[in-house]
């Protein structure tokens, strides 16, 4: 069954993967950054092998999400996966069901922050990134830079649902079944707090106990700076790169992403009126 880690784009799923990721492994191996592979993104390439043959066509992806995630849960095994796709349907196909989610872990980013990370990240300006943020139809693939780099690989991520910061979150609230919320600024502000709310909540689902030791180990081994660090040392395979084909840090500002400090008061204030409701409901306002 499958475990989602899912959230909008640039909200800190890369951090709680490698968290939980080292918290199931322990001190068994010296893991970096690239041993995430074993958390893998869905939808993805390896997932749809021999079911379709145009991996970039967002209707055959959609049409067998089922098909895949039932193929993936084939043997009754506990899975976990990173997804940026809204919890949408897509001519008739919706992207999950609770008969292959076991569970899913929800991780949501203040969008004041979130938009410089897509500026970043996307190499986008900002008033692009704020309309990145706000289009409601708004859909992550490969760009064409990357389609010519690794069509021939055997791994790429497909075509993903995004939507807008405010249809993403309120698609994965309404998860009934085995539902986390976990706040970005929490896991900053309080991160034995949060990193602990989290081991309590895989511990239940995968029927196990983690020591104290173990939650601390975790919490210590994927700390920002010993993230970007093993960035900097060993690479990391979904670094995205920049405009001359080089490779940009994945991990950049972290904690000093303070929009109070680096937004542009009329960006902030647009971005503050069009998720308010939401906004509110989540103590960002």
């Amino acid at each position: 069954m499958i475990v989602w880690l899912a959230s909008y784009p640039k909200s800190g799923n890369t951090w709680v993967r490698f968290f939980i990721l080292s918290l199931i492994l322990g001190n068994k191996k010296n893991i970096n950054l690239n041993h995430l592979k074993a958390i893998s993104q869905y939808p993805s390439k390896s997932q749809y092998k021999d079911i379709i043959s145009d991996y970039l066509n967002l209707n055959e992806v959609a049409k067998n999400w089922k098909k895949t995630q039932t193929k993936i849960n084939s043997d009754k095994k506990v899975r976990f996966f990173k997804t940026h796709n809204m919890l949408v349907g897509h001519q008739d196909n919706f992207f999950t069901d609770y008969t292959n989610t076991l569970a899913s872990i929800y991780i949501i980013r203040d969008p004041r922050n979130v938009i410089t990370s897509l500026k970043h990240h996307f190499s986008l300006d900002y008033n692009k990134s704020k309309e990145f943020l706000f289009n409601e139809n708004q859909i992550i693939t490969l760009s064409d830079q990357e389609k010519e780099k690794t069509m021939g690989e055997k791994n790429h991520q497909l075509p993903q649902i995004i939507g807008s910061w405010q249809l993403h979150y309120r698609s994965w609230k309404s998860m009934k079944k085995n539902f986390l919320l976990i706040k970005y600024e929490n896991l900053i502000k309080n991160p034995k707090e949060e990193f602990f709310k989290i081991s309590f909540f895989v511990e239940k689902i995968l029927k196990t106990k983690f020591t104290e030791e173990q939650i601390n180990n975790a919490i210590e081994s994927s700390s920002f700076l010993k993230l970007k660090k093993m960035e900097d040392d060993y690479g990391f395979v979904e670094s995205a790169e920049n405009k001359k084909g080089g490779k940009k840090n994945f991990f950049n500002l972290g904690p000093k992403n303070d929009w109070t400090k680096l937004l542009d008061k009329k960006i902030a204030d647009e971005i503050a009126s069009k998720f308010k409701n939401e906004m509110k409901e989540l103590g960002y306002l």
